[in-house]
């Protein structure tokens, strides 16, 4: 079998945009007639400049190879220019045909890629959202009682885990010393929603690497009797052993990884005991294959992985496939419940139960993208926005 074609689409996020302003899929057909799918998790350029870079990837080291030989295809492109180190570009294309490499494999072998993996440990992977807006309730990361409500809300559809980032901008100029004001407004975010949902859902604290080591552990301090599940990437996340001087100053477990790239970036948290959860996301860590490597040492370290999502649904199908055959999983990342234009995306949508993504039995990974729908909402021509709300503060993440 040999890969002779490859395709991107670069996907508009119609409003509300939850899971960023655009999704970069690509398609790879084999010559069986086979097709598989991936996605790219990758901001640094523009994303029509990305899908450029894939062909250019594609001509030197995809076209009329074989889908099987993931890892050779991998390290082959990995070496190009003979960088051999983390690019979180270079590496979020590699993600993205890796996964749809793997997605053709497990279709050509009648299997879902969690079959190819190990096999399926869990029948169902408990999920978490974000405090996303609603009508009458759009201020949920400035006003309290708004994202109390919100939250109330997600609880009683099934969910038992809620994200939030209450903690202040994020800047060009991180990390900094968290004010008086971000400290306090944290403090009330935390203690509003602690008291609307008492126990029935972990409270995910969620920062993007703003703040220094000393600052962190200030914070950390304060929101500490809200026994929060995670403190989500309190420093720089090319610092873990900063990061470790946190987790060594609080009893709120670490989180980070969604701006790792690579087994080695990982591995670092490990090495300095920087974080307890780790958080790759398949579309920027190198992909399905690194994925499970990483959840490997992860285990190794005796930590868990709660894999990241602030893309599509092909790589919320990835880490589904993935989530499936960790013994270490925690919990993994849904946008919502994968409704809206996320289903609207996919022939079949995602199951979603009462807080939990069932996994699905189709081969590969489990869904198909309606390409009908994504050529009807291309993004437009010319410089793309970024991806991250750390990069676009006036978003809705």
């Amino acid at each position: 079998m040999k890969i002779t074609d490859v395709t991107t689409f670069v996907i508009k996020n119609p409003p509300p945009a939850f899971g960023g302003k655009y999704f970069i899929v690509v398609k790879v057909t084999a010559d069986t007639g086979v097709v598989g799918y991936g996605e790219i998790y990758a901001a640094t350029f523009g994303p029509h400049t990305i899908s450029a870079m894939v062909d250019d990837v594609a001509e030197r080291w995809v076209i009329d190879q074989d889908p099987n030989r993931i890892e050779l295809m991998w390290r082959r492109i990995y070496s190009s220019g003979y960088a051999l180190r983390p690019d979180p570009t270079l590496v979020g294309i590699m993600s993205g045909l890796e996964m749809a490499c793997w997605d053709i494999v497990g279709k050509d072998a009648g299997k879902p890629i969690y079959d190819l993996l190990g096999g399926r440990v869990h029948d169902r992977l408990r999920t978490y959202t974000y405090l996303y807006p609603s009508a009458g309730f759009r201020e949920v990361y400035k006003n309290p009682d708004h994202a109390a409500a919100r939250a109330v809300n997600e609880v009683e559809r099934g969910f038992t885990a809620l994200k939030f980032d209450p903690a202040g901008p994020y800047t060009a100029f991180d990390g900094h010393m968290p004010s008086l004001d971000d400290i306090d407004a944290s403090v009330k975010m935390i203690s509003t929603l602690r008291d609307a949902v008492g126990p029935r859902a972990d409270l995910l604290f969620g920062t993007h690497g703003q703040f220094t080591a000393a600052g962190a552990i200030r914070l950390a301090e304060r929101i500490a009797p809200y026994d929060p599940l995670w403190f989500e990437e309190p420093c720089a996340a090319d610092l873990p052993h900063e990061m470790a001087r946190v987790a060594a100053h609080t009893s709120i477990p670490i989180a980070t990884g969604e701006r790792l790239t690579t087994v080695s970036e990982f591995a670092a948290l490990g090495r300095h005991q920087a974080a307890s959860i780790w958080q790759p996301n398949l579309g920027r860590c190198g992909g399905i294959l690194a994925g499970k490597k990483i959840a490997a040492i992860a285990e190794a370290n005796g930590c868990q992985v709660a894999p990241h999502l602030y893309s599509g649904p092909i790589l919320g199908a990835a880490n589904i496939q993935l989530a499936a055959t960790l013994p270490n999983l925690l919990i993994i990342e849904g946008i919502r419940e994968w409704n809206g234009f996320h289903a609207d995306l996919l022939s079949t949508p995602i199951v979603w139960e009462d807080g939990h993504v069932i996994p699905s039995a189709e081969p590969g990974l489990g869904v198909e993208l309606d390409e009908d729908v994504a050529r009807a909402n291309p993004w437009p021509d010319g410089p793309g926005g970024e991806l991250h709300l750390s990069m676009v503060p006036d978003s809705i993440r």
